[in-house]
């Protein structure tokens, strides 16, 4: 159980500092060499992020049966239903 906390908290780490890399970027004050070291580090963390993600995924997808259910049902965040 401590390696799903674990990758759990690598994403969110993952992410704040994604989130402050596109602060530092944003702010304009970063001269070009770091600037471009700033936007490589960010591309690394897009991907740890990205493949976390494909990760859980894969992991619902599993928990629920995707491949006997034919595929997720679309999120309702007004607890209609998928039909509305």
């Amino acid at each position: 159980m401590a390696e799903k906390k674990g990758g759990s908290r690598d994403f969110e780490k993952s992410l704040a500092e994604l989130e402050q890399i596109v602060d530092r970027l944003e702010g304009g004050e970063l001269s070009l060499e770091e600037s471009l070291k700033a936007f490589e580090s960010g591309v690394a963390l897009t991907r740890q992020c990205r493949d976390a993600l494909e990760k859980a995924e894969q992991k619902v997808s599993k928990l629920i049966g995707d491949d006997e259910q034919g595929g997720l049902a679309p999120f309702d965040a007004d607890g209609n239903g998928a039909n509305g």
